[in-house]
């Protein structure tokens, strides 16, 4: 597929929640990430508004174990308080994704360079992303590296089709859909020999408004061109 890149993420822990539980009390991960969480960690590889990161399929490369853990996190109001929080352990995945331009961005047509963008993704993947690597949550570091998706042995090679019930599709954002009000997706996937196949945002089933939003603004004055950047690796400033 064009402007896509394939890729493994894997660490010691991650915590992929209902963003509805983010606030506080006990945590519980999803069995496996979600597209939003997956879609988060493409864009700390490398992302611009003038691109929409869209995720194709995961691979779930080893098995689904959990471990629990107190943990004293810090309240709102102050202090500490004690919660459990229940972790996927040892999580690796094949990830394949590709980037589209934001259409809904007309102010940014002159960054819609594709063979750069695609090249600056394919480098920043190869440093292992221009920002850091979060599953879930901010104490699970993560690490990618570029792969052949659908290469090697995996857990669930021949296991045949796992139903993972309703979850958190992910959130729709006013820059991306042109509506201005955030929204949450929802929908029910199943995995298939380990092989989770993403619907595209725009064709998710459920859909429900969270609040009125307005898209950020961005301009040449926040927005590095995708020229100039290309132009610094050419330079051999690091990414």
């Amino acid at each position: 597929m064009r402007n896509a890149i394939e890729f493994e993420v894997y660490g010691n822990y991650a915590l992929f929640t209902d963003p509805l539980t983010k606030l506080g009390g006990e945590k519980l991960s999803y069995q496996v990430p979600t597209y939003q969480a997956i879609k988060g960690i493409v864009e700390s590889i490398y992302w611009k508004p003038t691109l929409i990161m869209i995720v194709d399929e995961i691979r779930v490369m080893n098995a689904i174990r959990m471990e629990s853990k107190g943990i004293r996190p810090i309240e709102y109001g102050g202090g500490n308080t004690l919660a459990n929080y229940t972790y996927l352990k040892d999580v690796r995945y094949q990830v394949r994704a590709h980037f589209e331009f934001n259409l809904n961005r007309p102010d940014l047509a002159h960054d819609r360079n594709e063979h750069k963008h695609h090249n600056i993704l394919k480098r920043s993947l190869k440093a292992g992303g221009r920002r850091d690597i979060f599953l879930g949550a901010r104490e699970c570091q993560g690490y990618v590296e570029p792969c052949e998706f659908g290469s090697g042995d995996g857990f669930y090679d021949g296991y045949g089709e796992i139903h993972l019930g309703n979850m958190v599709h992910g959130i729709n954002y006013p820059d991306e859909t042109g509506r201005d009000q955030m929204e949450v997706r929802l929908w029910i996937p199943k995995m298939k020999d380990g092989y989770i196949k993403f619907d595209r945002p725009e064709d998710c089933p459920q859909v429900r408004v969270i609040s009125e939003m307005k898209p950020k603004h961005f301009d040449e004055n926040n927005v590095e061109s995708v020229d100039d950047l290309f132009a610094q690796m050419e330079g051999g400033e690091a990414l």
